[in-house]
């Protein structure tokens, strides 16, 4: 049960603003996936496409659960866990592959939002405690 007159908390606020700025970011590599995959020689076309798409649903999929969010849906809390944690392993990657300086930053993002959606005053927006 939640109650939509008590203000939004701080921490429940800024993960819905990392999820939509996440949401926009994944949203301009798939627009730039769409520009490469019209332009570049094609050597397996349906590769990538299966990575623009699965991109742009990654984008639509944050931006979904962040308004789920803001309109307080219990249930958006755990599948926006779930996708703060993959960028653990990405970070993880890209900081063995030479590129620290992206990987670092996202480890922390996906850390970060994590914690904003477990902070206790979430978890009461939400209607999660009683």
């Amino acid at each position: 049960m939640t109650i939509d007159s008590d203000p939004v908390p701080t921490t429940l606020s800024w993960a819905v603003r990392l999820l939509w700025a996440e949401a926009v970011a994944l949203g301009l590599v798939a627009a730039w996936l769409v520009y490469e995959n019209l332009t570049a020689d094609a050597l397996d076309l349906a590769s990538a496409v299966l990575v623009t798409v699965f991109a742009a649903g990654g984008a639509l999929a944050l931006w979904a659960l962040g308004t789920a969010l803001t309109r307080r849906r219990a249930g958006a809390r755990a599948p926006a866990i779930v996708l703060q944690l993959m960028l653990l392993p990405i970070g993880w990657y890209m900081i063995q592959g030479g590129l620290g300086w992206l990987g670092a930053p996202l480890m922390a993002l996906g850390v970060g939002v994590c914690a904003l959606l477990l902070a206790p005053a979430t978890t009461r927006a939400l209607g999660l405690l009683d």
